[in-house]
């Protein structure tokens, strides 16, 4: 099977990339499929869906609401991976990557790694897994995508960079998704300290809410990662009963998209 991931880096060779993040079966498992059409015809170029779990500890109100409505409507990891393949029925270039726990890997069983690559899985973030217990847990070959923070120190840095593939992923706030914005300027400063340590891509996400953000962290990243701000959206939608959720993701996802594409237009 080709490398999805390094496939689509490729392909937007001169832009940033826009990842977008949603709860997996957030608000329903009926809508997931349409939703991650709706992301991809938005202009999403990878997408970030997160594991059902009850403890996100690394994530803010907004994304810990989402698993509960994921959760409550029935949402399990098997029942995410058969959301995968039936995603993969009708797009299979759209890079997929699993974020999530450790927990309900373990809970899954020792095959999770092979049947998340079988339905049609490229990588996996596990947020709470320490590099140094990675092959501990056996990802049938899936991309492992690494966390680097503004904590990571040089010293640190190696460890997180052996063993990662597809990108590494800087989280630029400190604290949990979707209660702080990313200062541009330490933004680019990190991006350049990774850049110079690695030869993987650089997504940058936590903090970004609105294409503006977005656009001028597009500047300096090789991605940009938008999540709360999505299932926020999604949430509002659920709540106010609306008809075309998917048409609400799209929507913004494209306004997102545009400010992306159109960062370094002129700083050529």
């Amino acid at each position: 099977m080709s490398d999805r991931i390094a496939a689509r880096f490729r392909a937007i060779e001169g832009r940033a990339g826009l990842v977008t993040f949603i709860c997996g079966g957030d608000p329903t498992p009926a809508l997931a499929v349409p939703i991650l059409h709706a992301l991809v015809k938005g202009g999403a170029d990878l997408i970030e869906i997160g594991m059902p779990f009850s403890d996100p500890m690394a994530d803010g109100p907004t994304i810990q609401e989402g698993n509960i409505r994921a959760l409550a409507a029935g949402m399990s990891l098997k029942r995410l991976l058969d959301i995968v393949r039936e995603f993969r029925a009708t797009d299979n270039q759209t890079p997929l990557i699993m974020m999530g726990y450790l927990n309900p890997v373990l809970a899954y069983g020792a095959g999770f790694g092979r049947d998340a690559k079988a339905a049609g899985l490229d990588g996996v973030i596990l947020v709470d897994l320490p590099p140094e217990e990675a092959d501990e847990v056996d990802l049938g070959g899936l991309h492992c995508i690494r966390l680097a923070t503004p904590t990571t120190d040089a010293e640190r840095l190696p460890a997180v960079l052996g063993g990662a593939s597809g990108f590494l992923y800087y989280v630029a706030v400190a604290g949990v998704t979707g209660q702080q914005s990313a200062a541009v300027v330490e933004v680019a400063a990190a991006v350049a300290r990774l850049k110079a340590a690695t030869d993987l891509p650089v997504a940058v996400g936590f903090g970004v809410k609105a294409p503006e953000q977005a656009a001028a962290i597009a500047r300096h990243a090789d991605a940009v990662v938008v999540g709360s701000a999505i299932v926020e959206r999604i949430g509002a939608a659920h709540q106010r009963q609306s008809n075309d959720i998917p048409g609400v993701v799209e929507a913004f996802v494209a306004s997102l998209a545009r400010a992306v594409r159109d960062a370094r237009k002129g700083t050529a």
